[in-house]
């Protein structure tokens, strides 16, 4: 997998809802954003089931949604879309790692603490704050003693059967 430059440089410009759509699990939403005059996706997301849907409204979210849809049947698919830099440098180093767990594995907190010299909370705090969902797995980062929270949710629900889905579809036994 090529390196990620996630790093926010400057401030983003407007951003637009550029799709919401529906997938196994739930419901997905892109954002784009023109960065540096090229538009790219500035968030993927996982949305509320009763949020409607919405039609990709560029063809950067066209593509970005036939990644997406390629990716839902077949997790080995490597995505290449252009993303908005985002995060602190702490933010970014830590994505870089989870990036480099395969897929079927994951990784804990407190694995990836010991390899940035960070704590597994901070760790947490990361994955929570990824932007890109999917393109940056941080549903492979589990806990020590189980599956993990999820997208800034810990408590069991929603976003924990997301998790749950993304981990099964990669073939990771639950």
């Amino acid at each position: 997998m090529k390196k990620l430059n996630l790093l926010r440089k400057t401030k983003d410009k407007e951003e637009d809802w550029a799709a919401i759509i529906p997938a196994p699990f739930g419901k997905l939403g892109i954002k784009t954003a023109m960065f540096e005059k090229s538009l790219m996706l500035s968030e993927v997301f996982y949305v509320a089931k009763d949020t409607p849907l919405l039609s990709a409204q560029n063809k950067l979210v066209e593509h970005a949604i036939q990644q997406i849809n390629r990716y839902l049947v077949d997790p080995e698919y490597e995505f290449d879309l252009p993303l908005v830099p985002r995060g602190s440098l702490y933010q970014n180093k830590v994505w870089q790692q989870i990036t480099k767990i395969p897929i079927g594995k994951v990784a804990t907190y407190g694995d990836l603490a010991k390899k940035l010299g960070s704590a597994p909370r901070a760790i947490g705090g990361a994955c929570g704050a990824n932007p890109y969902p999917l393109i940056v797995p941080c549903h492979r980062v589990v806990s020590a003693t189980g599956i993990g929270g999820f997208a800034h949710h810990d408590e069991e629900g929603y976003h924990r059967n997301i998790k749950t889905w993304l981990l099964q579809h990669e073939g990771f036994i639950i």
